[in-house]
């Protein structure tokens, strides 16, 4: 059973019905303790990592989600999912965020436009290119992105891929069970799904083993 966290993210239902698609048993909630007592996670994310901090405070997850990671369950973080898992944004002023990767939310550079809406190629890192989250996925492909920051982090060894857009950033972090992405597998067609899939496939494989083996 995988958590999907309900925290008013506005693209949690496209989420949901994505998982659904390829095959997830997964629970909608908001609730900490199903989260904490969850084989899996998955955290979904629009808008500005404040909004998403401050929900995530109010609800009680904040203190749960270091927790369930530390425990190597299987976590996937999407955009602003991803963003929150640093130890801080600068969007809208410097303020905390869940200090899980160490690292900082920054502002793409000027000279593009900003947000950055739309497809843009995932170049995998040759450390992670056999990454089973990877899998039948090619390297360059295409993914679909919409947002305005960016995860600088402290340890470059975490970056799986990178997407170039005024720099080059992380689009992908790894490290053992939990994984992030910058960008929208739920609105990138059938690589999308796949990455997804592989997901699932990752919490159902590990289910059966009985046990929380480091994906890596």
């Amino acid at each position: 059973m995988i958590a999907v966290i309900n925290y008013g993210a506005g693209n949690l239902p496209n989420v949901v019905r994505a998982l659904r698609h390829v095959g997830a048993d997964l629970v909608i909630t908001e609730d900490p303790a199903i989260v904490a007592a969850a084989p899996a996670v998955v955290l979904p994310g629009v808008g500005a990592t404040a909004d998403t901090m401050r929900s995530l405070n109010e609800l009680g997850l904040s203190a749960v989600l270091p927790t369930v990671i530390a425990a190597g369950r299987p976590f996937l973080g999407i955009c602003v999912g991803m963003q929150v898992l640093l130890t801080a944004s600068t969007e809208f002023g410097h303020h905390a965020c869940l200090d899980i990767v160490g690292g900082t939310v920054e502002r793409l550079p000027d000279g593009q436009k900003v947000p950055q809406i739309g497809w843009n190629q995932v170049r995998y890192t040759t450390a992670m290119a056999e990454h089973p989250l990877f899998y039948d996925i090619p390297n360059n492909s295409d993914f679909y992105f919409v947002h305005s920051y960016y995860c600088a982090l402290h340890d470059s060894s975490l970056i799986a891929a990178t997407t170039s857009y005024g720099l080059d950033f992380p689009s992908i972090l790894v490290r053992d069970n939990l994984a992030a992405v910058q960008f929208h597998p739920e609105k990138s067609g059938a690589l999308g799904l796949q990455l997804l899939r592989n997901f699932v496939t990752i919490t159902q494989q590990q289910l059966v083993a009985g046990e929380q083996m480091a994906w890596n």
